[in-house]
Protein backbone atom coordinates (compact mmCIF):
# COMPACT_ATOMS: atom_id res chain seq x y z
CA UNK A 1 0.00 0.00 0.00
CA UNK A 2 2.82 2.39 0.87
CA UNK A 3 4.53 1.66 -2.45
CA UNK A 4 1.31 2.29 -4.36
CA UNK A 5 0.71 5.51 -2.44
CA UNK A 6 4.28 6.65 -3.08
CA UNK A 7 4.00 5.84 -6.77
CA UNK A 8 0.67 7.65 -7.04
CA UNK A 9 1.88 10.71 -5.12
CA UNK A 10 5.15 10.94 -7.03
CA UNK A 11 3.37 10.42 -10.35
CA UNK A 12 0.89 13.19 -9.53
CA UNK A 13 3.66 15.61 -8.55
CA UNK A 14 5.61 14.81 -11.72
CA UNK A 15 2.51 15.23 -13.87
CA UNK A 16 1.50 18.58 -12.35
CA UNK A 17 5.05 19.96 -12.53
CA UNK A 18 5.51 18.85 -16.13
CA UNK A 19 2.15 20.22 -17.31
CA UNK A 20 2.94 23.56 -15.66
CA UNK A 21 6.22 23.59 -17.56
CA UNK A 22 4.39 22.75 -20.79
CA UNK A 23 2.03 25.68 -20.18
CA UNK A 24 4.91 28.19 -20.43
CA UNK A 25 4.35 27.90 -24.18
CA UNK A 26 1.08 29.82 -23.78
CA UNK A 27 3.08 32.90 -22.77
CA UNK A 28 5.11 32.70 -25.98
CA UNK A 29 2.02 32.11 -28.14
CA UNK A 30 0.22 35.01 -26.47
CA UNK A 31 3.14 37.22 -27.48
CA UNK A 32 2.81 36.02 -31.09
CA UNK A 33 -0.92 36.75 -31.07
CA UNK A 34 -0.44 40.27 -29.68
CA UNK A 35 2.26 41.10 -32.22
CA UNK A 36 0.54 39.11 -34.99
CA UNK A 37 3.99 37.84 -35.91
CA UNK A 38 6.49 35.23 -34.76
CA UNK A 39 9.42 37.43 -35.75
CA UNK A 40 12.60 35.48 -36.52
CA UNK A 41 11.92 32.69 -34.02
CA UNK A 42 11.72 29.04 -35.04
CA UNK A 43 8.83 26.60 -34.70
CA UNK A 44 11.27 23.76 -34.01
CA UNK A 45 10.98 23.89 -30.17
CA UNK A 46 7.19 23.42 -30.48
CA UNK A 47 7.45 20.78 -33.20
CA UNK A 48 10.17 18.81 -31.41
CA UNK A 49 8.14 19.08 -28.21
CA UNK A 50 5.16 17.54 -30.00
CA UNK A 51 7.34 14.73 -31.38
CA UNK A 52 8.86 13.98 -27.98
CA UNK A 53 5.50 13.96 -26.18
CA UNK A 54 3.87 11.82 -28.85
CA UNK A 55 6.64 9.23 -28.73
CA UNK A 56 6.56 9.12 -24.92
CA UNK A 57 2.77 8.78 -25.16
CA UNK A 58 3.25 5.76 -27.41
CA UNK A 59 5.80 4.37 -24.96
CA UNK A 60 3.31 4.87 -22.13
CA UNK A 61 0.67 2.95 -24.07
CA UNK A 62 3.07 0.07 -24.74
CA UNK A 63 4.14 -0.14 -21.09
CA UNK A 64 0.61 0.60 -19.78
CA UNK A 65 1.93 3.41 -17.57
CA UNK A 66 -1.09 5.67 -17.02
CA UNK A 67 0.99 8.53 -15.60
CA UNK A 68 3.26 8.63 -18.66
CA UNK A 69 0.23 8.43 -20.95
CA UNK A 70 -1.65 11.25 -19.22
CA UNK A 71 1.16 13.80 -19.07
CA UNK A 72 2.23 13.19 -22.65
CA UNK A 73 -1.31 13.22 -24.00
CA UNK A 74 -1.67 16.69 -22.50
CA UNK A 75 1.78 17.65 -23.79
CA UNK A 76 1.03 16.44 -27.32
CA UNK A 77 -2.20 18.45 -27.43
CA UNK A 78 -0.53 21.60 -26.09
CA UNK A 79 2.50 21.48 -28.37
CA UNK A 80 0.33 20.77 -31.41
CA UNK A 81 -1.77 23.83 -30.49
CA UNK A 82 1.36 25.94 -30.08
CA UNK A 83 2.56 24.80 -33.52
CA UNK A 84 -0.76 25.78 -35.10
CA UNK A 85 -0.56 29.25 -33.53
CA UNK A 86 3.02 29.62 -34.75
CA UNK A 87 2.01 28.53 -38.26
CA UNK A 88 -0.80 31.11 -38.40
CA UNK A 89 1.46 34.04 -37.57
CA UNK A 90 4.76 32.99 -39.16
CA UNK A 91 6.08 34.23 -42.51
CA UNK A 92 8.00 31.14 -43.61
CA UNK A 93 5.14 28.63 -43.54
CA UNK A 94 6.96 26.31 -45.92
CA UNK A 95 9.67 25.65 -43.33
CA UNK A 96 7.07 24.77 -40.68
CA UNK A 97 5.37 22.37 -43.11
CA UNK A 98 8.73 20.78 -43.92
CA UNK A 99 9.51 20.20 -40.24
CA UNK A 100 6.03 18.81 -39.59
CA UNK A 101 6.37 16.40 -42.52
CA UNK A 102 9.70 15.21 -41.13
CA UNK A 103 8.35 14.38 -37.68
CA UNK A 104 5.20 12.91 -39.24
CA UNK A 105 7.41 10.41 -41.06
CA UNK A 106 9.10 9.48 -37.77
CA UNK A 107 5.74 9.10 -36.00
CA UNK A 108 4.26 7.09 -38.88
CA UNK A 109 7.29 4.78 -39.03
CA UNK A 110 7.15 4.15 -35.27
CA UNK A 111 3.38 3.54 -35.41
CA UNK A 112 3.64 1.08 -38.30
CA UNK A 113 6.50 -0.73 -36.56
CA UNK A 114 4.56 -1.23 -33.32
CA UNK A 115 1.51 -2.41 -35.27
CA UNK A 116 3.40 -5.18 -37.09
CA UNK A 117 5.94 -6.16 -34.43
CA UNK A 118 4.68 -9.31 -32.75
CA UNK A 119 7.24 -9.21 -29.92
CA UNK A 120 5.79 -6.78 -27.35
CA UNK A 121 8.99 -6.59 -25.31
CA UNK A 122 11.02 -5.73 -28.40
CA UNK A 123 8.54 -2.98 -29.31
CA UNK A 124 8.90 -1.46 -25.85
CA UNK A 125 12.68 -1.66 -26.11
CA UNK A 126 12.86 -0.04 -29.58
CA UNK A 127 10.39 2.77 -28.81
CA UNK A 128 12.07 3.32 -25.44
CA UNK A 129 15.47 3.67 -27.13
CA UNK A 130 13.98 6.10 -29.66
CA UNK A 131 12.53 8.20 -26.84
CA UNK A 132 15.90 8.18 -25.07
CA UNK A 133 17.69 9.27 -28.25
CA UNK A 134 15.27 12.16 -28.69
CA UNK A 135 15.80 13.11 -25.05
CA UNK A 136 19.59 13.00 -25.37
CA UNK A 137 19.44 15.20 -28.49
CA UNK A 138 17.19 17.61 -26.60
CA UNK A 139 19.48 17.76 -23.57
CA UNK A 140 22.57 18.18 -25.78
CA UNK A 141 21.17 21.36 -27.35
CA UNK A 142 22.21 23.69 -24.47
CA UNK A 143 25.86 22.59 -24.66
CA UNK A 144 26.65 25.43 -27.07
CA UNK A 145 25.08 27.78 -24.55
CA UNK A 146 27.33 26.47 -21.77
CA UNK A 147 30.41 27.10 -23.92
CA UNK A 148 29.12 30.60 -24.65
CA UNK A 149 28.57 31.30 -20.94
CA UNK A 150 32.04 30.07 -19.99
CA UNK A 151 33.64 32.05 -22.81
CA UNK A 152 31.86 35.32 -21.97
CA UNK A 153 31.59 34.66 -18.21
CA UNK A 154 28.02 35.92 -18.50
CA UNK A 155 24.88 33.93 -17.58
CA UNK A 156 22.36 36.25 -19.26
CA UNK A 157 21.83 33.61 -21.96
CA UNK A 158 20.59 31.10 -19.36
CA UNK A 159 16.87 31.40 -18.45
CA UNK A 160 17.03 30.79 -14.69
CA UNK A 161 13.30 29.98 -14.05
CA UNK A 162 13.23 27.44 -16.90
CA UNK A 163 16.42 25.75 -15.70
CA UNK A 164 15.13 25.48 -12.12
CA UNK A 165 11.84 24.04 -13.39
CA UNK A 166 13.71 21.57 -15.62
CA UNK A 167 15.88 20.45 -12.70
CA UNK A 168 12.82 19.87 -10.51
CA UNK A 169 10.87 18.04 -13.26
CA UNK A 170 13.84 15.83 -14.18
CA UNK A 171 14.36 14.97 -10.51
CA UNK A 172 10.73 13.89 -10.14
CA UNK A 173 10.74 11.76 -13.28
CA UNK A 174 14.08 10.17 -12.36
CA UNK A 175 12.65 9.23 -8.97
CA UNK A 176 9.48 7.91 -10.64
CA UNK A 177 11.58 5.85 -13.07
CA UNK A 178 13.55 4.37 -10.18
CA UNK A 179 10.35 3.56 -8.32
CA UNK A 180 8.80 1.64 -11.24
CA UNK A 181 12.17 0.19 -12.36
CA UNK A 182 12.11 1.78 -15.84
CA UNK A 183 15.57 2.70 -17.12
CA UNK A 184 14.18 4.39 -20.22
CA UNK A 185 12.62 6.98 -17.90
CA UNK A 186 15.49 7.07 -15.42
CA UNK A 187 18.47 7.64 -17.73
CA UNK A 188 17.38 10.61 -19.90
CA UNK A 189 15.87 12.48 -16.97
CA UNK A 190 18.97 11.85 -14.85
CA UNK A 191 21.09 13.31 -17.67
CA UNK A 192 18.72 16.26 -17.94
CA UNK A 193 18.88 16.85 -14.19
CA UNK A 194 22.70 16.75 -14.23
CA UNK A 195 22.83 19.23 -17.12
CA UNK A 196 20.37 21.54 -15.37
CA UNK A 197 22.47 21.29 -12.20
CA UNK A 198 25.59 22.25 -14.16
CA UNK A 199 23.79 25.28 -15.57
CA UNK A 200 22.66 26.31 -12.09
CA UNK A 201 26.25 25.99 -10.89
CA UNK A 202 27.28 28.52 -13.53
CA UNK A 203 25.06 31.08 -11.80
CA UNK A 204 27.25 30.67 -8.72
CA UNK A 205 30.50 30.86 -10.68
CA UNK A 206 29.37 33.75 -12.89
CA UNK A 207 26.73 35.69 -10.93
CA UNK A 208 24.63 38.15 -12.89
CA UNK A 209 25.58 41.78 -12.69
CA UNK A 210 23.03 44.15 -11.20
CA UNK A 211 23.48 46.53 -14.09
CA UNK A 212 25.19 45.94 -17.38
CA UNK A 213 25.84 48.16 -20.35
CA UNK A 214 26.94 45.24 -22.54
CA UNK A 215 24.83 43.35 -25.06
CA UNK A 216 21.88 41.31 -23.90
CA UNK A 217 21.83 37.66 -24.83
CA UNK A 218 18.66 35.90 -25.81
CA UNK A 219 17.88 32.52 -24.19
CA UNK A 220 19.23 29.64 -26.21
CA UNK A 221 17.85 26.82 -24.07
CA UNK A 222 14.85 24.90 -25.37
CA UNK A 223 11.77 25.07 -23.18
CA UNK A 224 10.59 21.54 -23.92
CA UNK A 225 10.85 18.87 -21.28
CA UNK A 226 11.50 15.25 -21.96
CA UNK A 227 8.23 13.91 -20.74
Amino acid sequence: MDAILSKGTLGTLATVATVLQFLTGTVICNRYIRKKSTGDTSAFPFISGFLSCFMWLKYGVLTEESTVMLVNFIGSALFFSYTVVFFIFCVNKREVVRQMMLISCIILSATVYTMFESDAEKSVRIIGLLCCCLAVLFFASPLSTLAHVIRTQNTDSLPFPIIVASFFVCFLWTAYGVLIGDRFIQVPNLLGGILAGIQLTLYVIYPKQKASSGPRYSPLVSENPVL
